[in-house]
């Protein structure tokens, strides 16, 4: 009896422990829940103003920082969205630079400069790189600080400096104007030593847009204007086309190339009028594979190789084709011009189908290019090979031909070819056609007589003397 009594005991014992721990377990879950629930209303709610300050100790990780919203492919910059004023007179910089620097960041994008306003826009650099197919639409008025002592003394290279961009686009109906007239004369500046102010022609021009290490780029239909020096340079670049564009400064402003190509491959510049104070185009050393087709120059220096191999540097300039030309007023027409003592070689260059009108020196190669009045005679030259002069007719001002060629290493391959040439009735001129130490050969009609005496004939000896030195090229 005692014996069932005390299992009676045991066994209602053992069920109210059995009880409390199932009834403990399901407490705890139940606050669990209850806290899951609270933390769920709160993400999904929002925090109040008591817990917003403890609301990131709920997550176990910082929130991610966004991406930057740069906006949607081919979004337009308009600069005066950035700030610009485009009333000519405030400075309208760093609404370009802002601009720039969103649209860099978009697929396509383009930078605005709307049309019927001036903006004055001090030095800059637009630099990339960029996400592709950047365009800067310029269809009102670039102008650069109108007076020369205002730049400063850092940024006198260039004043529209574009670096590292790829696929990029320059165009619009717009003028880019460098205002170089403060430039081109003598201007006041004023020195800080002596605290005077001094009238002088400033020894160093910036370049109104230049390129630098740039690939593929298409500039198109604007205008550039009154450069203090250059008005649009291409410098380690590739892949460069320029198309309908217009170039001009007053002819007596000095050293005012139109397009200036310097270590630059693969460039085709068309259907452009350029008129300046110095080369419609200038080429330089390391360019390669240019060809310049359908251009209206003058006035100006004509179209140039050169000058090549300054303070016995190394020159290299190779397929070069400069075709369907109108020169009108130019001191010179098709121009190679090499400093002596320097080295190098140029070859494969081709000009033809040049119309000329009162031209000084249409056909010149001048291996002793000097801009002082007299420069050291020296025997090292850039080597001139394979240029070909075909179909270039008009009038001529001083002189149809002349090729002088350096007395150590004669040019070679040079054609003559359907040259037609008569002296202009304003200014006169020679007949005398003056070749030296040029080898190759003349045909077809020439006009005047004397071009068809002109060139050498030689043999394989010369070529191989001339051969021996293209090794720093080629």
């Amino acid at each position: 009896m005692k014996r069932h009594r005390s299992f009676s005991l045991l066994f209602f014992l053992s069920f109210l422990v059995i009880i409390f721990v199932t009834f403990s377990i399901i407490s705890v879950e139940a606050r669990k829940t209850n806290i899951k629930k609270k933390l769920h209303k709160r993400h999904k709610g929002g925090h109040s103003s008591n817990d917003h300050t403890r609301g990131s100790h709920y997550s176990p990780f910082p929130s991610p920082t966004p991406l930057p919203h740069y906006g949607p492919k081919g979004s337009t910059f308009d600069v005066l969205s950035f700030g610009a004023k485009g009333n000519g007179v405030s400075d309208d910089s760093e609404a370009l630079l802002a601009a720039w620097k969103g649209a860099c960041n978009v697929v396509g994008a383009t930078v605005k400069i709307p049309a019927q306003l001036k903006f004055l826009i001090k030095p800059v650099t637009l630099q990339g790189p960029c996400m592709p197919d950047l365009t800067l639409q310029i269809d009102g008025t670039v102008s650069a600080p109108p007076e020369a002592s205002s730049w400063p003394k850092s940024n006198l290279f260039q004043w529209i400096n574009l670096k590292w961009v790829q696929n990029f686009t320059i165009k619009g109906s717009g003028i880019v104007d460098g205002q170089g007239y403060n430039w081109w004369s003598s201007s006041e500046f004023y020195d800080t030593d002596t605290q005077k102010i001094y009238k002088q022609i400033p020894g160093m021009k910036p370049t109104a847009i230049r390129f630098y290490s740039s690939n593929f780029v298409t500039i198109r239909d604007i205008r550039i204007i009154n450069s203090p020096l250059c008005h649009l340079k291409f410098d380690n670049s590739k892949g460069i086309k320029v198309d309908n564009i217009t170039i001009s400064a007053p002819e007596n402003s000095p050293n005012t190339d139109g397009i200036h190509l310097q270590n630059t491959h693969d460039v085709e510049i068309l259907r452009s009028i350029i008129g300046t104070g110095d080369d419609c185009i200038s080429i330089q050393t390391g360019c390669s594979n240019i060809h310049v087709h359908h251009i209206n120059c003058g006035p100006g220096h004509g179209i140039s190789l050169g000058g090549l191999g300054k303070d016995k540097s190394a020159a290299c300039v190779s397929d070069i084709i400069v075709e369907d030309i109108s020169m009108k007023n130019t001191l010179y027409g098709a121009r190679i011009k090499t400093w002596q003592g320097g080295i190098g070689m140029v070859k494969n260059v081709s000009f033809s189908r040049i119309q000329i009108y009162d031209v000084m020196f249409p056909i010149m190669i001048d291996q002793y290019y000097c801009d002082k009045q007299t420069c050291k005679n020296q025997t090292s030259t850039v080597v001139i090979s394979g240029v070909k002069f075909d179909q270039i007719s008009g009038t001529y001002g001083m002189q149809p031909v002349h090729l002088a060629c350096s007395n150590s290493i004669p040019c070679t391959d040079v054609d003559l070819s359907d040259i037609q040439l008569s002296p202009s009735s304003k200014y006169g001129g020679l007949q005398q056609a003056v070749c030296w130490n040029s080898y190759g050969k003349s045909q077809g009609h020439l006009l005047p007589s004397s071009i068809d005496y002109c060139l050498r004939s030689g043999g394989g000896l010369i070529k191989r003397i001339a051969r021996s030195h293209d090794r720093v090229c080629y």
